[in-house]
């Protein structure tokens, strides 16, 4: 009993720590990778994983979100928007902006995308982590937050 009891907190320790190194390494990820820009004119689809969403035609419920309401003239005007949110945007353009958002812990990066459609007269939107499984609705959230800033000043 006196070794087990000397022994399990080394072996916690160690688990740990190795918990610890596995999320630093999916962060480290997540940080040498880039967004998925557009494919064929569109923003690209979510993966099955929950930790993602897009306003584009074709995704599915649990993924879906609303296009922002709002077609502005130059995608590049919303950058302050993004950045106010935390975003450090990377590409910006008349039809698209690209953001990253990092995690204070272990650095995750998110990526952030809006497409203008002109025919339609919206911002498609889509938000979506680069590594992990759930993102406990971060995206989503984020999404609604910069729709509520556009949409607030339109």
């Amino acid at each position: 009993m006196k070794q087990f009891i000397m022994i399990a907190p080394m072996v916690l320790v160690g688990l740990l720590l190795l918990v610890s190194g596995y999320f630093a390494l999916q962060g480290y990820n997540s940080r040498s990778a880039t967004s998925p820009g557009l494919s064929e004119g569109l923003l690209a689809p979510c993966g099955s994983k929950p930790n993602a969403v897009c306003s584009e035609v074709g995704t599915d419920s649990a993924h879906f979100i609303e296009p922002i309401g709002l077609c502005v003239l130059d995608l590049s005007s919303v950058a302050k928007d993004v950045e106010s949110l935390g975003g450090k945007v990377v590409r910006s353009d008349t039809n698209y902006l690209a953001a990253e958002f990092k995690s204070s812990l272990f650095g995750f990066v998110d990526d952030l995308e809006l497409r203008k459609d002109s025919v339609a007269g919206v911002i498609h939107i889509r938000s979506a982590s680069r590594v992990g499984y759930s993102d406990m609705g971060v995206n989503r959230k984020r999404a609604e937050q910069l729709r509520a800033l556009l949409e607030g000043r339109g």
